[in-house]
């Protein structure tokens, strides 16, 4: 019998929960006694078949996903196992005499090692080449493919990593909490547990190993705390957390705003039509953050201005006369284009991506900004606001926010995701309607840490000082010219968090429709001279673990029992 532990990792959806564990199946590996390929031709077609096999299974899965994003993170792994150059490189493997499963995965190694290269959404994706190579392997092999076992009761998901594919056909009935041992806060998986309600932590060090016959197992997902084996008293403490979490959470609804009145926006990230139809039947202020790149990826030829002018026009009659803040298109270097190819980087991550992909495709800018301003004269008591992703300076600045005006579009603004962004604010806003942070990419440049490496999450937290510095100099230049500034990254959903950043200046939070309640309760908790003496006490704080424990010293206790 296993002996009670508690291990800590990353708590990525807040919420309690224990039961008995259901351990994801891990992946079978490579067979290490096949025998060397001497007939590439036939083993290439054998591997080709399997690929088609695993592309139609998660097509097949797709259909039956909880959500539009959940849909389309499914169909894009779908469509990878596919891919032309990682069928090129199996093959090329096959004919050096490689076995067909080492052939696998040596090529996905290889094209894994590419897309971190590349960074930003193609990093994301190393998760999903990982997935296509275990699913292809097992069904070379023979045995059942790896993947969350059938459910007869609600259960707590153990994994080394859980694939996207699994996590977006999950039954919150059934899956009542997830712990992984890899992963990364800002990883699929997190945030599509985020979407689902399910408590969850990742980077859990040891789980695996610690559970040896644990019968059950117990996580607050706020935290990242995870008791292995609990006692009663231990999930009578959780049950009592949940109780009170409950309590706390209960009379929260209605506009956002500090205890003295101080107006904050609570809005929602969405990235579809289907999910502005969700988000919108949520008690929130609009979108944020409409992320407009799933109408780009993974296609042969950019989506026409009719086809975007349709979508927009769900969107901003999904909400109505709430605010929809729409980025325009953010792919580039880190979310290669088929149909607009720049040609190979040295560093793709901080190459043309984001707005700079847009000044080199004029065209693909001009059709998004036309499409948007047809959505909005379809709906013309819409607030649009429209904003471009990775600015740097004021001549991007000038000359997207010129091009978007003459559009006719009402509120234009940018995202503040690089460092010179966040020290120029003043003078970018001298120009622009607004700014919106993104914390992730922000995080990511100002730490010089790449965001989607899991061993990297300690300098990637929101409360490094560094970055909470920069998003101070971003609220300054906001001050200095009277324009909003936002929040769209995951720090915003996070309700200790929130309260620094409107203690720094932040006027609105865009989030996981689900964080919303939370966040409103923490700052319905808390005065805006309490909220600056929180951000004081965080930015000069020489440790982002001293930031977060000096904040939550000063917090009102049922703060706790929201996070």
């Amino acid at each position: 019998m296993t002996d009670r532990t508690v291990l800590y990792g990353i708590g990525v959806s807040a919420g309690t929960a224990s039961g008995p564990v259901a351990v994801v199946t891990p992946a079978v590996g490579i067979d290490e006694h096949e025998q060397p390929c001497t007939d590439p031709d036939a083993d290439g077609e054998r591997v080709v078949a399997v690929l088609e096999e695993v592309s139609a299974s998660l097509t097949a899965r797709a259909e039956h996903a909880n959500s539009e994003t959940s849909k389309a993170v499914l169909e894009a792994t779908a469509a990878l196992a596919k891919d032309r150059g990682l069928v090129r490189g199996i093959k090329k493997e096959l004919k050096k005499g490689t076995g067909v499963t080492k052939a696998v995965h040596d090529a996905v190694e290889a094209y894994a090692a590419k897309f971190r290269k590349l960074g930003g959404y193609m990093a994301e994706r190393v998760t999903d080449l990982y997935d296509i190579r275990d699913r292809a392997t097992a069904r070379l092999r023979g045995v059942p493919e790896p993947g969350v076992p059938a459910l007869e009761v609600p259960s707590v998901l153990v994994a080394n990593d859980l694939a996207p594919a699994e996590t977006a056909t999950l039954d919150p009935a059934l899956v009542v909490g997830i712990v992984t041992e890899a992963g990364g806060a800002t990883s699929h998986t997190a945030i599509l547990a985020a979407q689902l309600g399910i408590p969850a932590a990742v980077q859990v060090k040891g789980i695996t190993e610690a559970l040896v016959d644990a019968p059950a197992i117990a996580l607050d997902g706020g935290v990242g705390e995870v008791i292995v084996a609990p006692n009663e008293s231990d999930v009578a403490e959780l049950e009592e957390r949940s109780r009170r979490r409950a309590a706390a959470l209960a009379g929260s609804s209605g506009e956002g705003a500090t205890r003295d009145g101080y107006r904050v926006k609570l809005l929602a990230n969405i990235g579809t039509a289907d999910d502005a139809a969700k988000a919108s039947g949520y008690d929130l202020e609009g979108s944020g953050l409409f992320r407009t790149e799933f109408l780009f990826l993974d296609r042969d030829s950019a989506p026409s201005v009719e086809e975007q002018t349709e979508t927009y026009t769900k969107v901003l009659r999904a909400f109505g006369d709430r605010r929809v803040v729409v980025r325009t298109l953010d792919a580039g270097a880190d979310k290669p284009l088929s149909f607009a190819d720049l040609g190979e980087e040295e560093n793709p991550a901080l190459g043309r991506r984001g707005l700079r992909l847009s000044m080199a495709r004029e065209d693909l800018l001009d059709d998004q900004l036309k499409a948007l301003a047809a959505a909005h004269k379809a709906v013309p008591e819409a607030e649009l606001w429209v904003m471009a992703p990775m600015v740097a300076t004021v001549e991007e600045t000038r000359w997207f926010t010129e091009r978007a005006r003459a559009h006719g579009l009402p509120k234009v603004g940018v995202m503040v995701e690089t460092p010179a962004a966040a020290i120029r604010s003043s003078h970018i806003l001298d120009i622009a309607d607004f700014a919106s942070i993104g914390t992730n990419d922000l995080s990511q440049y100002t730490m010089a840490a790449d965001r989607m490496q899991g061993e990297l999450a300690e300098l990637l937290t929101p409360w490094q000082p560094a970055t909470l510095a920069m998003i101070r100099e971003t609220c300054r230049g906001g001050e200095a010219t009277g324009k909003s500034i936002g929040v769209c990254g995951e720090a915003g959903g996070d309700p200790l968090m929130a309260l620094v950043l409107v203690g720094l200046g932040v006027s609105s939070l865009s989030m996981a429709p689900g964080k919303v309640n939370a966040v409103r309760a923490a700052l319905r908790l808390h005065d805006r001279d309490t909220c600056r003496q929180m951000a004081n006490f965080a930015v000069d704080a020489p440790t982002a673990k001293e930031a977060r424990e000096n904040v939550l010293k000063i917090a009102d206790p049922v703060l706790r029992d929201l996070l």
